[in-house]
C-alpha cells in the first residue's frame, strides 16, 4: 500500500505521533475497515427511507444521515486508540471497563427500555448502550490478567480474569442481554484457550458455557420463544426471518439494483439486526460474499499478526479482540441466513447504530494499537518490509 503520495504526506523520516502511527500500522488493515464502513453508509442511504417511514420520521435519510456522522466518529475513535503504546491499551481498558460497568449497574434506574430490555441510556435523541464498550475493554483485561498469573508473581490473574467475566455476564443478565452474553463467552473462551490454560479447564469451561447457555432457554421467555420460532416456524410468527430470506432471494446474483429494494419496506428491523438483507436485495449475492470475505481478510490477518507478537499479553489481547470482531460478524450473517435463532446483534460497521458503529471503532483501534510494529514486538519480519513498517 506504500506509494509516492503516501511517502511525500508522511516521510519514514517523519518522528511525530502520526508519522510513525503511519509506518507502524496495519494500513492494509485499515483499509478494509474503510471500506465496511463506506459499505455500511451505503447500505443506510438504501434503508433509511423505508425505516423512517414506518417510524413516521419526515426526514427519509434521517437515519443515513446520522449513520455518516457515527461513521466519522468510529474513524475518529479507531485512529485515535490505534495510536495508544501497550500501556496506555491496558490503562484505556481498565477506565473504559469500570465506567461501562458502572453505567450497566445504573440502567435499572436511568435506562430506556425497548423490547422487554432495559440496555441503554436516552440522551439529546441519542441512545448509548454501554455493554457495546465494555466487551472489547474486558478481552484486554482478562488478557492482561492471564499474563500476569502466568509470570508466577503471585498475582492470581485467573481468579481475577474470571471475576471480571463473571460481573459482566450478570450485568448483561440483569439487562438481559442473553446475545452479548454468548458472544463475550465465545470470545473469553477463546483468550482463556490461548492463553495456554491446561486443556481440562477449557473443557470444564466449555461444560459450564452450554450449561449456562441451555438454562437461558427457562430463564428467559424471550430466548424460549425465539428458539421455538426457528425450530418449528409453522407454529410461531416468522415474519422477520421469512421476509429477510424472499429479500435475499429477490436480489438474485447481483441485485436488484441501488434503491430497488422492495421487501425492506417488510422488514422492521432492516436497517439494524437485517442490514445484510437489504444488501443483498439490492447489490445480490456477491454482496453477501463481498462482506464475508471483508470481514475474513480482517479477521484471518488479525490472528496471523498477533501469533507473530513476541509479547504473551499483546498475542493473546489482540487474538481476543479479533475474535470478537468475527464472532459478531458471524453470528449476525448466521442470523439473516436463518442458520441460528435471532440474536438482536448488530453486523458490524454495516448496521444502523451510534453504540455498534463507535465501539467497533475502539475495539478495532485497540486491535491495531496491539499489533502495531514496534522495536521487538514482532520476532521476524514476515509479512513486513525490511524496513519493518507494513508493507
Amino acid at each position: 500500500m506504500t506509494t509516492a503520495g503516501n511517502a511525500h504526506a508522511f516521510p519514514r523520516s517523519d518522528r511525530s505521533a502520526l508519522g510513525v502511527w503511519w509506518w507502524t500500522v496495519d494500513r492494509w488493515m485499515l483499509g478494509i475497515v474503510a471500506v465496511l464502513i463506506c459499505i455500511g453508509v451505503v447500505v443506510s442511504f438504501a434503508a433509511s427511507p423505508a425505516a423512517a417511514a414506518r417510524m413516521n420520521i419526515g426526514d427519509p435519510f434521517h437515519f443515513a444521515v446520522r449513520q455518516c456522522v457515527f461513521a466519522c466518529v468510529a474513524a475518529v475513535v479507531l485512529i485515535s486508540f490505534s495510536m495508544l503504546d501497550v500501556k496506555g491499551v491496558r490503562r484505556a481498558a481498565f477506565f473504559i471497563w469500570v465506567a461501562a460497568i458502572a453505567i450497566m449497574i445504573a440502567l435499572p434506574f436511568i435506562g430506556h427500555e425497548a423490547k422487554g430490555a432495559n440496555r441503554w441510556i436516552e440522551f439529546a435523541g441519542f441512545t448509548f448502550q454501554p455493554s457495546e464498550y465494555m466487551k472489547p475493554a474486558l478481552i484486554i483485561l482478562v488478557a492482561w490478567m492471564f499474563s500476569e498469573g502466568q509470570k508466577g508473581n503471585g498475582v492470581p490473574g485467573v481468579s481475577i480474569a474470571f471475576a471480571l467475566f463473571a460481573v459482566s455476564v450478570g450485568l448483561l443478565l440483569i439487562q438481559p442481554d442473553v446475545g452479548q452474553t454468548v458472544l463475550i463467552t465465545i470470545a473469553f473462551g477463546a483468550v482463556f484457550w490461548m492463553a495456554g490454560v491446561p486443556m481440562s479447564w477449557v473443557i470444564l469451561l466449555a461444560v459450564a458455557a452450554l450449561g449456562g447457555l441451555s438454562s437461558t432457554y427457562f430463564l428467559f421467555p424471550h430466548v424460549a420463544s425465539r428458539v421455538d420460532r426457528f425450530f418449528s416456524p409453522e407454529k410461531a410468527d416468522t415474519h422477520q426471518v421469512d421476509a429477510a430470506g424472499v429479500a435475499q432471494a429477490a436480489g438474485g446474483l447481483f441485485g436488484r439494483g441501488p434503491g430497488e429494494g422492495v421487501m425492506k419496506r417488510h422488514v422492521p428491523d432492516l436497517h439494524t439486526d437485517f442490514a445484510a438483507s437489504v444488501g443483498a436485495e439490492e447489490f445480490g449475492l456477491v454482496f453477501l460474499l463481498a462482506v464475508i470475505a471483508l470481514f475474513g481478510f480482517v479477521v484471518i490477518r488479525g490472528l496471523q499478526r498477533a501469533m507473530k507478537l513476541n509479547d504473551p499479553f499483546q498475542q493473546v489481547a489482540a487474538a481476543g479482540l479479533f475474535v470478537l470482531v468475527g464472532q459478531q460478524a458471524a453470528i449476525n450473517l448466521a442470523v439473516n441466513l436463518n442458520m441460528i435463532p435471532t440474536k438482536g446483534m448488530t453486523l458490524p460497521f454495516i448496521s444502523y447504530g451510534g453504540s455498534s458503529m463507535i465501539a467497533m471503532g475502539l475495539t478495532l483501534g485497540l486491535a491495531l494499537a496491539l499489533i502495531r510494529r514496534r522495536p521487538g514486538a514482532y520476532s521476524h519480519n514476515d509479512g513486513l518490509s525490511k524496513a519493518g513498517t507494513y508493507s
